[in-house]
This record gives structure tokens, C-alpha cells and sequence, in this order.
């Protein structure tokens, strides 16, 4: 894939810090194209970010004016979301797919080897692409996310026929498929209901990507379908092979009053993903905070990111895995 022309429409955003210039990504994908946000010089570190479920790259929008101004970060919207195109008709979404999307990225991005920071579902897109492509990520950070998250097998099935007839059955219902209007109070209402923990501030910055102006108010951008039960699910046993299969350094950060106090996984899960993570060296960091603090106050993680990826730069990392070599010889 070639290196298509992704940065237009220069702008700023301001947080109460510091300024940050940042420019639009668009890249072309076979359904239409993928847009992001992109910050720093074009040879800084690349670092690339991954929003969660439900929310747009602007998820990124105060943390990034946070870290290191040499390096460069593109932050994506998943397609579905934010400014990017919607799947084809008939298309479900699912995380192989998102892994696909984040391997068209870096292929347009000409990137070779980059960090990942991902935040809740972007997480765990970022740790399947970290196992299926080792070579190319030297850092993860994990934002309230383990990473993977396994389904019961007794529930894995279940979820493929409620997927399948979910889909089918919007797929059926094109007529009743209108975009809704709503003023900007109810959609950011909206917004902060299904997101309890989302300050004002942060609604209104994850709106400026989550909906767009039409004659009468606005409409959300994104596509129903990503609320549809996903069909490719993974149990314990294949989450904890692909977690051995990531080569990278990774720290996960925890929020106290994060997604996992109000999403229960089964019984003895977490200690069984936390166990595995820990075998392999991982950071784990737990913080006060609820499941947006990165966007809500991101001065309370920025630096815990900062340390961490800056100890595990890949001129570090190259030169101690030479020294490895060296000293086996």
C-alpha cells in the first residue's frame, strides 16, 4: 500500500496546559477511508493509540499534549466510529477486524516498529496485534484493559447465534434505520449516560468527532452495529497463548473506580490474566481514577506513560537485546 496523503486541516487544540498542533489522518480502505488525528514530527518515535468501544480517537485529545512533544502519535477512529467510514452493509464488527485495521494503518504509515497505547477495547485490539505481529511493536500501554478478554466456552456460542441473528435482523430493518436528530444538549446527554464516567469537558470533546450538525440538530456518527453481540470470541485457554506470544514490554494501568467494577469477569479470571501478565514481566499499575482518567485527568497518568515507554524506547531495546547477544557469544 502506498503512502497515501493523510494530513490536512491543520488545527489546534487547546487543553489548560499547553497547545498542541494537530493535524487530520485520512487514509483510503477498500469501504471508504479511516480518519485519526495526528501529533509531533514525522520522524519522531511512533506511538500509535486506540480508542475504546463506543468512543473516537479524541479519547487522546488531553493526554497527548502531555507526552514527549518529539514524538509522533497518530490516534485513530475505529471504523464505526468517530469520522471513519462505516463497515460495508451486511459486514459484522469484530476484533480481527479491527486488528486488520490497525495492520492497514501502519502498512499506509510505512511504520515498521512502533508503541501502542490503547485504551479499554482498543486495548485488546492492541494486545491480539501485539501476538500476531511480535516484530512490529516494541511497548504496549494498556489503558483499564487487560488486554485480552476471554468469554466462557459456554457462552462463546451463544454469542455467535445472537450476533448472527442480531445483524440479520437489522439488516431487515432498513425502513426503520433514520437517523435520529437531537440537539446538542440531548446528544451530549445521551453521551453521559451510557458513559457515567465521562466529565462535561470530555463529552464535549469526544462530541466533536461522536456527531455531526444536520438541518435541525445533530446525529451521531457512529454505527449502530457496534452495539451488536460480537460473534468471534476467544476463551481463557486462547488468550493465554496469545499473551505468550507478545514480545513487547507492556504496563497496564488500572483504574480503582475503572470498567472492571462495574464489569465482572468469572470467577478467578482476572488473578488467571494478572498471573500470566505477571510471568511475563509485565508493569502493573493500579491508579485512582475511573475508566476515562486518561481523558478526564490525564496529568495523573501522563508521566506513569511517559516513564515507562521512555524505558522501553527502542534504541534501548535494540542496544540491550545486542548486549544479550554479545554476551552469549
Amino acid at each position: 500500500m502506498r503512502m497515501l496523503p493523510a494530513f490536512t486541516s491543520l488545527r489546534h487544540f487547546a487543553t489548560n496546559t499547553m497547545r498542541r498542533a494537530v493535524s487530520e489522518f485520512r487514509m483510503t480502505v477498500p469501504w471508504g477511508e479511516m480518519r485519526g488525528q495526528v501529533w509531533g514530527p514525522s520522524n519522531g518515535r511512533p506511538v500509535l493509540c486506540l480508542h475504546g468501544w463506543a468512543d473516537n480517537c479524541g479519547t487522546f485529545n488531553t493526554l497527548i499534549p502531555l507526552l514527549p512533544k518529539d514524538w509522533r502519535f497518530v490516534a485513530i477512529d475505529f471504523p464505526g466510529h468517530g469520522l471513519s467510514s462505516h463497515r460495508p452493509d451486511g459486514c459484522f464488527y469484530t476484533f480481527p477486524l479491527y486488528v486488520a485495521d490497525v495492520r492497514r494503518v501502519v502498512e499506509a504509515l510505512q511504520w515498521k516498529r512502533f508503541s501502542i497505547i490503547g485504551h479499554s477495547m482498543g486495548g485488546n485490539v492492541a494486545g491480539i496485534f501485539s501476538a500476531l505481529y511480535p516484530e512490529m511493536v516494541d511497548a504496549v500501554v494498556l489503558l483499564d484493559t487487560y488486554g485480552f478478554l476471554p468469554t466462557q466456552v459456554t457462552d462463546m456460542f451463544k454469542n455467535v447465534r445472537k450476533g448472527i441473528n442480531d445483524q440479520i435482523q437489522y439488516d431487515n430493518k432498513t425502513e426503520e434505520r433514520k437517523e435520529r436528530v437531537y440537539t446538542y444538549e440531548k446528544v451530549k446527554e445521551r453521551l453521559k449516560a451510557a458513559n457515567p464516567s465521562l466529565s462535561d469537558q470530555s463529552a464535549d470533546i469526544l462530541l466533536e468527532r461522536a456527531v455531526r450538525e444536520v438541518e435541525g440538530g445533530f446525529v451521531f456518527t457512529r454505527d449502530f452495529r457496534i452495539n451488536l453481540k460480537n460473534i468471534v470470541n476467544n476463551n481463557m485457554e486462547q488468550c493465554l497463548h496469545m499473551m505468550s506470544l507478545v514480545k513487547a514490554p507492556v504496563m497496564i494501568l488500572l483504574a480503582k473506580d475503572g470498567l472492571f467494577k462495574t464489569f465482572i469477569l468469572p470467577d478467578g479470571y482476572v488473578d488467571m490474566i494478572l498471573k500470566s501478565w505477571t510471568d511475563q514481566k509485565a508493569t502493573i499499575v493500579d491508579v485512582e481514577g475511573d475508566h476515562h482518567i486518561h481523558l478526564n485527568k490525564p496529568e495523573s497518568v501522563a508521566s506513569i506513560i511517559t516513564d515507562f515507554l521512555q524505558s522501553h524506547s527502542p534504541d534501548k531495546t535494540e542496544s540491550e537485546s545486542n548486549n544479550n547477544q554479545s554476551s552469549k557469544l
